[in-house]
């Protein structure tokens, strides 16, 4: 291990000025030096105590300015107990500041936004901290809008957190969104069923759902992490990350709980009947070399 770098006199010294138990001291002193000087009749003691005085403002002053300086200043929640789940708000809100990812007034009011490679870190973090925190229930629910199967499958770090999530007790349920005229290409079946088969392996439940349709508040690009977070993909991102914005919040998670479970559908109407339907069809397609996408739209048409 590297030894820490050397830090100098001055910045030293500084420190000590500024720690705690040294203010809170000086402040105590500020305190009983002017009552000293109003009480006593000297002029010479009097005279001396109020600069004495002085110089004490002076010395709290200069370590005010040197913790402004040398330190950022974060905004606290406005409101812990507003958030769904306080404990596992605060542990990402706690990764988020050391990381320094985001506006802090946004993260201290329950939102926050990240772009670009800070994305797929930040997704990390999130399934993570889920585990950490036990946070009740252990449950992810991922609606994906699968445009391009290909580019969920090289997240390794992601997948391998929810390989983690699973391992620790919990579940995924992922709703894969594909637009009907993708659905009867025979690339992007055969991309998209190479996907969701890596995520049966991990042990993520999967559905499939036809964007065209779905409401438009259901074809949504997002992530809801147990009843605390969700995060909520406003430009998706291409394969190496150098796009996109998402943003997470802590706040309302189960009005995207519902629309989730909106879209995932009961019975013989749920994402996974559907994807069985069209799995049931497109696979001995895939493998006999079959292909027929009149059939396949047909039966895109009935999911």
């Amino acid at each position: 291990m590297s030894a820490p770098p050397s830090r100098s006199s001055g910045v030293r010294a500084f420190d000590a000025l500024a720690s705690p138990a040294l203010t809170n001291l000086i402040a105590v002193i500020g305190i009983v030096t002017p009552v000293a000087a109003w009480a006593t009749s000297q002029p010479d003691i009097k005279n001396l105590l109020i600069i004495a005085e002085a110089l004490i403002v002076l010395v709290l002053l200069a370590g005010l300015l040197w913790l402004r300086s040398g330190y950022i200043t974060l905004r606290r929640a406005n409101n812990l107990k507003a958030m769904d789940d306080p404990r596992y708000y605060d542990l990402v809100r706690a990764h988020v500041e050391s990381e320094l990812i985001s506006e802090y007034s946004e993260i201290a009011d329950g939102h926050m936004r990240v772009y670009a490679s800070e994305v797929p870190r930040l997704s990390v973090t999130l399934v993570k901290t889920l585990i950490e925190s036990q946070s009740e229930p252990q449950k992810i629910l991922a609606a994906d809008l699968t445009t391009d199967p290909t580019l969920l499958t090289r997240r390794r770090e992601y997948l391998a957190a929810n390989r983690q999530m699973i391992e620790a007790g919990g579940t995924i349920n992922r709703l894969f969104i594909a637009y009907r005229d993708d659905l009867a290409r025979e690339a992007y079946a055969r991309d998209l069923l190479a996907l969701i088969g890596s995520h049966r392996q991990l042990g993520v439940t999967c559905g499939l759902a036809v964007r065209e349709h779905l409401r438009p508040e259901q074809a949504v690009d997002f992530i809801v992490f147990a009843a605390a977070a969700v995060l909520v993909e406003e430009e998706q991102g291409d394969a190496d990350y150098t796009r996109g914005r998402s943003s997470v919040y802590f706040k309302d998670s189960a009005r995207w709980t519902q629309r989730f479970e909106s879209a995932w559908g009961h019975g013989a109407d749920s994402a996974p009947m559907a994807l069985q339907t069209y799995e049931l069809l497109a696979r001995p397609m895939l493998e006999g070399g079959t292909w027929d996408t009149d059939r396949v739209k047909q039966a895109v048409e009935g999911l």
